[in-house]
């Protein structure tokens, strides 16, 4: 009877362990990516090593404020942070950035600039981003349409004729900031911004041009307000290198061809 007893005991309390017990089997599927803090992607890609030339490599960037880096440091800017994201591939190498841009330009003043200066199509890398500003001064569709592919079309000019040298950045969207929440219309503007990107990438896509669309990291502005410059409207250092996170294995591709 005693010995009954004890082992009823032994196993009440067996059974009283496990219940009261928090830890619970970890499974597959309960694991989930780590993201690390400020980044929009649960992987980057990795940067091919650029191969090794005897020439310096000669970088080409053509915008606007988002090109010549409104409101950041001259290498805090992407085209900068992209050259010493390439170089840092192969420390053989040298690269020589040259910057056509300004806060403010249109297609039409990107064309105006490169028609106006005595440039050598012997560009080993171009980037083209443009356009934000003939949406924000109301500038008509039309005209995008008709410039863009101009532009492109001298871009790939530039860069030795040939296609592959060339990659085309989407257009930010500036409502997810504090200046853009100030306009009043913000839900407009996206869409209309959507409306150029969408026609660019349908271009690049058509004629076998690289696109890379930077425009979701522009929309995180308001909940990562890091991705903002000082000045409530323009990229930051941040933001510019989750670009260069995307741009970069594509251009060293493109170098590499």
């Amino acid at each position: 009877m005693k010995n009954h007893i004890k082992i009823t005991i032994i196993a009440f309390l067996v059974l009283f362990a496990v219940s009261c017990s928090t830890e619970s089997p970890v499974t597959e599927s309960r694991i989930t990516p780590i993201v690390q803090p400020n980044s929009t992607e649960t992987t980057v890609e990795q940067i091919p090593v650029v191969k090794t030339r005897d020439n310096p490599i000669h970088y080409l960037a053509l915008g606007d404020s988002y090109t010549i880096g409104q409101s950041v440091c001259e290498s805090c800017r992407f085209p900068a942070q992209l050259k010493q994201s390439l170089q840092n591939t192969n420390s053989n190498n040298s690269f020589v950035l040259k910057i056509i841009a300004q806060t403010g330009w249109t297609t039409t003043n990107l064309v105006l600039a490169i028609n106006s200066q005595n440039l050598v199509p012997d560009y080993d890398l171009v980037t083209l981003l443009i356009g934000v500003n003939n949406q924000y001064q109301h500038k008509s569709f039309s005209l995008y349409e008709k410039e863009f592919p101009e532009l492109v079309n001298k871009s790939i000019a530039l860069a030795k004729g040939t296609k592959a040298n060339l990659i085309v950045v989407s257009i930010p969207d500036y409502t997810y900031t504090p200046f853009g929440q100030g306009s009043g219309n913000s839900s407009s503007i996206s869409s209309e911004i959507d409306t150029y990107n969408a026609f660019a990438k349908k271009y690049c896509d058509e004629n076998s041009i690289r696109f890379i669309n930077i425009t979701d990291i522009t929309r995180k502005g308001l909940t990562n307000k890091g991705l903002v410059a000082q000045d409530g409207l323009h990229a930051s250092e941040e933001a510019y290198r989750l670009f260069v996170e995307r741009i970069a294995p594509k251009a060293a591709s493109s170098l590499n061809n």
